[in-house]
């Protein structure tokens, strides 16, 4: 009895021990996949080069953020190499919290990335194609010709919700969602800005329909879809969707002058803002887009092409980015934010595989003026003259 307890017990130990190794070596294999992922456009940048672009950004940083009270982060990486990295201020303006590279800051409209790249996800799986109807989607949707593709390069025609919220005298104490925004849509059928597919017309509405068709699709929250299918698996651990409970906790806001933003009643819809993150975590997003990992490249040619030619010039959107299309068909992918006091640049210059990443939580207007410094940075040029 007692050699059959000790081989039973010896039995034990060996099958425990293999199981563990098992589950040791799928955790390793599965880390080493993401990583591949993350690290994916990382080249080797020579010393000279690397000290070139440092001191071009340091000096960017100096006079026209860090002497103008710049309150955030700054990132600048090139060939997925970080090149200069700089972060100033504090999370709360009168605490001693200073700020750093965990330090999450909401980046707006730079939000507006994850939620068109998460519905192009879903179309690659076949969940959904973009010429799909919107009442595919939304029975009693009230306007006709509208598709998933329309929403994503901002030519739908709709109104910004937070203007026609106010005409039609929604009560402002009571929080806006976005099931509140699809149902005002369907019950005040507000006057379109211009015709279906038109023209370009920049509105807030296309996204936050945007997020409620992923949840639609995947039968999962906004925030729970993108944390699966990006923020764990790129490893961008400080990086979330904002929802109220966070009130109390998400990193202030502040104007220029100082003075803290309050949270008002547009603050909890989401797909057009409300991604917190850091500048680390967006350069792991932006390597990640280099990948044919994450996306197949035909999704990411879909993503950054132009789709609006009624004004000549070298500005455009894709799907969800802002782009500007330089002589010889060089390509710049970008989107800037602006929400309270928060503001966030962050520029894909793809010929030079240069990012440059800004995020403030102090309203700062040189946060966008990025611009010369690409040019210092790279040998392209803008033709300020044609946008």
């Amino acid at each position: 009895m007692i050699l059959v307890r000790k081989r039973t017990f010896f039995y034990y130990i060996a099958a425990t021990l293999l199981l563990s190794g098992c589950g040791a070596s799928s955790a390793k294999k599965k880390n080493k996949e993401n990583q591949d992922i993350i690290t994916a456009a990382v080249n080797s940048l020579s010393k000279a080069e690397a000290e070139r672009c440092r001191r071009i950004a340091e000096d960017f940083y100096d006079s026209s953020l860090k002497r103008t009270g710049f309150n955030g982060a700054m990132l600048v990486a090139k060939k997925g190499q970080v090149v200069f990295e700089e972060y100033n201020g504090f999370a709360h303006l009168k605490g001693k919290d200073s700020i750093t590279a965990n330090t999450p800051f909401h980046i707006a409209s730079t939000t507006k990335t994850f939620t068109a790249m998460a519905v192009l996800k879903l179309a690659e799986e076949g969940k959904l194609n973009i010429n799909d109807s919107l009442q595919k989607f939304f029975p009693g949707f009230p306007y006709e010709g509208m598709t998933v593709k329309i929403l994503l390069n901002q030519r739908s025609g709709l109104p910004n919700y937070a203007y026609y919220l106010e005409k039609i005298n929604w009560d402002d104490n009571l929080k806006v969602t976005n099931e509140d925004v699809l149902q005002t849509l369907i019950q005040h059928k507000p006057d379109l800005q211009n015709a279906v597919n038109r023209r370009f017309n920049y509105s807030n509405t296309n996204f936050v329909l945007l997020a409620l068709i992923i949840e639609r699709v995947s039968g999962k929250s906004y925030a729970d879809y993108l944390q699966e299918v990006f923020f764990t698996p790129l490893q961008m651990t400080n990086t979330k969707v904002f929802n109220r409970n966070d009130s109390a906790t998400a990193t202030p806001s502040y104007m220029w002058n100082g003075v803290q933003e309050a949270f008002t009643y547009l603050d909890v819809t989401y797909g057009d803002k409300n991604i917190y993150s850091t500048v680390r975590d967006l350069l792991k997003w932006d390597q990640a887009l280099y990948s044919n990992k994450l996306f197949k490249q035909s999704t990411l040619d879909s993503a950054f092409q132009p789709y609006s030619f009624e004004k000549p010039g070298i500005h455009n959107y894709g799907f969800g980015w802002r782009m500007y299309t330089l002589a010889n068909n060089n390509k710049i992918i970008y989107h800037n934010g602006w929400w309270h006091g928060n503001n966030s640049t962050f520029y894909r210059v793809l010929p030079d595989s240069l990012t440059i990443i800004i995020l403030g939580n102090k309203f700062n207007r040189n946060i966008y003026r990025v611009k010369p410094l690409i040019e210092a940075l790279t040998p392209l040029k803008f033709s300020y003259g044609d946008e």
